[in-house]
């Protein structure tokens, strides 16, 4: 039987379905195994290459992957996407699986850095955060829109919300008839649970900046913060997985795109890609920076602060962001985990 050097797994729940190749690129593996069966699979196989798509479950099967010796990577799907030979009318598990096979192989490819189970823990702490901030939002907005309905109208904003509640609740009584007071009242005191629980997340997520010295490094970072220091760390580690900070950046999506042809550069916005929570905590913490950097004479604040004469508001804000993330980069190469 040749060597297998090579695999590609279409996940799932229950059923999983492997394509491997040779060294003469010809398919020598394809198989469907119960959950059950994977590990035992593997177990029982030499060492060799394994990719699969990112999702429910990739990082856990890539770590158990790589603890039997195989070297077990993650690829974004929408890289995998331009390798199945169908096309998507031709998407099914089978396919999938050799498409990732093929879009491993390729020199070029960007992989999915592997997160430990201390990375994903901090990173349920964050995404539970995420969740519940959004529906405080949801409350706010639907109590804020209810009262509008009686004519109460309260500017935007939950710290004008929480600021105002009394005197609304006072002042517009007669407004509202009790019993959608009663219900209006419930959502607000909703709204102080949920800040509660908002702010415990939040102690956690100091907690484990304190406990890593990267991430309290970068932490320090003028306009970053706990949560952003927290999180980056959690999803990429130690950042050896990117080449440099320009690279790291435009994971993020906060590089320009472009549609050059013909020796003529044009740029457009910024990509987006890569890993939005990211994103957006470092661009709202750019923004805030800039508010301040008037005020300052270090280096970095000097070149937003002309840099913000010159640009718009948010191209600056990109701009600061994107430079962020090259600091934080460096810091995560060079820092270690722990004294």
């Amino acid at each position: 039987m040749s060597k297998i050097i090579r695999i590609g797994i279409d996940l799932s729940k229950s059923v999983f379905v492997l394509y491997g190749v040779d060294e003469h690129e010809q398919c020598c593996l394809k198989r469907t195994l119960k959950r059950a069966e994977v590990l035992s699979f593997f177990a029982t196989m030499e060492a060799c290459c394994i990719a699969m798509e990112s999702g429910s479950g990739a990082h856990y099967w890539a770590r158990e992957l790589n603890k039997l010796g195989h070297n077990a990577r993650i690829i974004d799907p929408k890289l995998v996407a331009p390798y199945r030979h169908q096309g998507r009318s031709g998407k099914n598990d089978t396919n999938d699986a050799e498409a990732v096979c093929e879009a491993m192989s390729r020199p070029q490819m960007r992989f999915v850095p592997v997160k430990d189970e201390q990375q994903q823990t901090a990173l349920v702490i964050h995404r539970i955060r995420k969740g519940l901030v959004n529906e405080q939002n949801r409350v706010a907005n639907r109590l804020r829109g209810l009262l509008a309905e009686f004519g109460v109208v309260i500017p935007k904003g939950l710290r004008t919300l929480h600021r105002d509640w009394a005197q609304f609740r006072q002042e517009k009584s007669e407004w509202v008839p009790a019993c959608a007071w009663a219900e209006f009242d419930s959502l607000y005191a909703r709204l102080g649970e949920l800040h509660q629980q908002i702010l415990a997340y939040d102690r956690k997520i100091s907690a484990h900046v304190r406990q890593d010295r990267r991430a309290a490094r970068i932490a320090e970072i003028s306009g970053v913060g706990t949560t952003t220091a927290s999180a980056i760390v959690a999803t990429i580690g130690n950042g050896h997985d990117f080449k440099n900070g320009r690279q790291f950046a435009a994971w993020l999506g906060l590089t320009p795109s472009q549609s050059s042809t013909g020796g003529k550069t044009t740029l457009g916005r910024i990509t987006k890609r890569g890993d939005r929570y990211l994103r957006t905590l470092l661009v709202h913490g750019a923004r805030s920076e800039l508010k301040y950097v008037h005020r300052r004479r270090d280096a970095k604040s000097l070149w937003a602060h002309k840099l913000r004469e010159e640009k718009s508001w948010n191209k600056a804000a990109v701009a600061l962001a994107n430079k962020h993330a090259r600091m934080i980069w460096a810091i995560l190469t060079r820092e270690p985990a722990t004294d």
